[in-house]
């Protein structure tokens, strides 16, 4: 068996906890932030304020998760986005050229900045000049804020699950 961090026992979590667990899909990756309770409230937030509340396009979005989970070698990550991505219209063959492209080209201008964007920040923790301020004439800043806040959040989440050894669930949940 290899080290993990177990995910936290039911009876070990508080009322509020246990509640806001209940509300949301059954995904290992929350039951685990749920084993640092100070943090699990916030945690949330961000990730609500990311994908739900963000005005940056749902579909744009998801180039570049799935782009931060291929540079970070992220299957939990990987697996749970591309149902999403799916979701939003994102093809099978964008999926593959995501997946598969060492420097994305094949995608039309505005997927290809996603996914250097999110290489960048992924591989070099900060945007090149040159992307930034592609990002910011083309999304302005509210959006290119946005998208960089979300790129920034899933790099921080692939490092968390791989971390920890998050498994993923034997069903697809979302």
């Amino acid at each position: 068996m290899s080290v993990k961090i177990p995910l936290p026992d039911e009876d070990s979590l508080s009322t509020e906890i246990k509640d806001a667990l209940a509300s949301l899909p059954p995904l290992n990756v929350f039951r685990m932030v749920a084993n640092a309770p100070a943090s699990f409230k916030g945690f949330l937030e961000l990730a609500m304020s990311i994908l739900m509340r963000s005005e940056f396009n749902a579909r744009l979005r998801e180039y570049a998760v799935l782009r931060v989970a291929h540079a970070n070698k992220c299957d939990y990550v990987w697996t749970q986005h591309l149902t999403v991505a799916k979701r939003t219209g994102i093809t099978d063959s964008e999926i593959s050229v995501i997946a598969d492209e060492e420097t994305v080209s094949s995608l039309d201008d505005e997927g290809n900045l996603l996914c250097r964007a999110a290489d960048e920040i992924s591989t070099e923790v900060s945007l090149s000049d040159d992307v930034l301020v592609l990002l910011i004439e083309h999304y302005g800043h509210r959006q290119a804020t946005e998208l960089i806040l979300c790129i920034s959040y899933f790099n921080m989440l692939c490092r968390f699950v791989e971390s920890t050894r998050v498994e993923l669930e034997e069903e697809n949940v979302l």
